[in-house]
């Protein structure tokens, strides 16, 4: 009988290990040496990764697993996490999923990220995973409440499933500075999410500028951090610019000019830039569509009202432009830029390339306005079947050159009544790879 009745008091043990027995939760406390120190290691490699959240025996921890929201990239999704301040969370994210450090996320497919994942045994934090060190249980309890603060991951007393982010043990120090959304430096101050909508917390790296599809903006790298740009597109309100007409639809230049700028502007984003878009359409946002609508609601920075005499638009746009250039200025900028966008309107059968143009005499604008030319000369070297590009760089005197302070860059997209560079700006995809083409002469050193 006593063999017996020790038999079964070694299998209640064992079910209340296994189960988080019955016992309540107990805050972490300074550690009773009186029990017996606990072990004090935890593997650094896991012996599994299963999808998460998951309920797996003490000692055996697995990577919680996640989908990608749409706009993610590696940055904002560790940011939802409280992870993305330590570089051993980027380093274990890439291992784990197998990714180059440029690599993009897909939306809707599910990663691995630095989160391990213990059947919390319903007593403490540090006999659950091990330790004895009390104040380092507080940090994951703290982490762990934050999540479940922000409707992130259920409570683990109830669910019985604690999260230990990787940085606990190999970095827990913060050693990255990756500027947050809300400080400002950005396209606009970003606006809070609306309850119930993507994503689901912490993100604030929205911008409802750029339509419902792309209004999340993922921070990619900092490669830009610090440097501002001001994207101006040509015409708007009750100026169309260039026009013309195919398959009995109106093709309006300020139109496919400003679907390329705000692809820039969000592309720049996505590498810590600040970047100021100076014509607005309230509605139209970032398009996919090959015949856009023409019409006349857009306005400028500060939602105010586009003038209707030509001189008066551009001294309206060039003197807000100045403004928040000196404003920058004096708040510490060093890097500011002006990229000018326009489709222009020749005769139909002259096709053209795009075109750079800088104010004679500024020599800095001048080498901006050749850095993009370059890219655009190696990319038609490979994308275009001739291998040919004849757009050049040349100094003009056009108003939002000569009158912005700052170094500039005027670019022509095409000639929008032909029927050959229609096909480089009508295509969603052209338009596109002309944002990003941009942005690549931009980021080249």
């Amino acid at each position: 009988m006593k063999g017996k009745a020790f038999l079964w008091s070694l299998l209640l043990i064992s079910s209340s290990l296994l189960l988080g027995g019955h016992s309540a939760y107990r805050p972490e406390e300074p550690f009773d040496y009186a029990q017996g120190p606990p072990s004090t290691t935890l593997k650094d490699t896991p012996s599994t990764m299963l999808k998460g959240p998951l309920r797996l025996r003490s000692g055996s921890p697995a990577f919680f697993k996640t989908k990608a929201l749409p706009g993610d990239g590696v940055y904002s999704l560790l940011r939802r996490y409280d992870l993305d301040e330590y570089s051993c969370n980027h380093r274990q994210f890439y291992t784990l999923n197998k990714l180059s450090k440029d690599a993009a996320l897909i939306a809707n497919k599910e990663y691995l990220l630095p989160i391990q994942v213990y059947a919390f045994n319903g007593k403490t934090i540090r006999s659950t995973i091990g330790i004895n060190d009390y104040p380092l249980a507080k940090k994951i309890e703290a982490y762990n409440d934050s999540l479940t603060a922000r409707g992130l991951r259920p409570d683990f007393r109830k669910n019985l499933e604690l999260w230990v982010p990787w940085h606990i043990f190999h970095c827990p120090k913060k050693d990255l500075q990756i500027p947050t959304p809300s400080s400002g430096a950005t396209e606009e101050t970003p606006s809070e999410p609306a309850k119930g909508t993507f994503p689901p917390s912490g993100s604030k790296r929205h911008y409802p500028i750029f339509g419902k599809e792309y209004e999340y903006v993922p921070l990619r790298d900092t490669r830009l951090q610090g440097k501002i740009f001001y994207i101006v597109t040509g015409h708007g309100g009750p100026d169309p610019g260039a026009m013309s007409k195919k398959a009995d639809h109106d093709l309006c230049e300020d139109e496919y000019a400003y679907d390329v700028g705000l692809r820039l502007a969000r592309k720049l984003l996505e590498h810590g830039a600040i970047a100021y878009v100076i014509v607005r359409d309230p509605d139209d946002g970032i398009r996919n569509d090959e015949y856009l609508g023409c019409d006349t609601d857009e306005v400028v920075w500060g939602n105010k009202k586009i003038l209707a005499g030509q001189k008066a638009r551009l001294e309206q746009r060039s003197n807000i432009v100045n403004q928040l250039y000196e404003q920058n200025k004096k708040a510490g900028a060093t890097y500011q830029r002006l990229i000018v966008i326009h489709v222009d309107s020749r005769n139909q059968r002259q096709q053209t390339d795009l075109f750079f143009y800088y104010y004679p005499g500024k020599n800095t604008s001048k080498a901006f306005a050749q850095q993009l030319h370059r890219t655009f000369k190696e990319k038609y070297k490979i994308h275009r079947s001739s291998g040919q590009y004849h757009g050049t760089v040349s100094a003009r005197d056009l108003h939002m050159l000569r009158e912005t302070t700052l170094p500039s860059v005027y670019i022509e997209l095409g000639n929008i009544r032909n029927n050959w560079d229609r096909k480089r700006i009508m295509p969603s995809s052209n338009r596109e790879a002309l944002a990003n083409w941009i942005c690549q002469g931009i980021l080249r050193k």
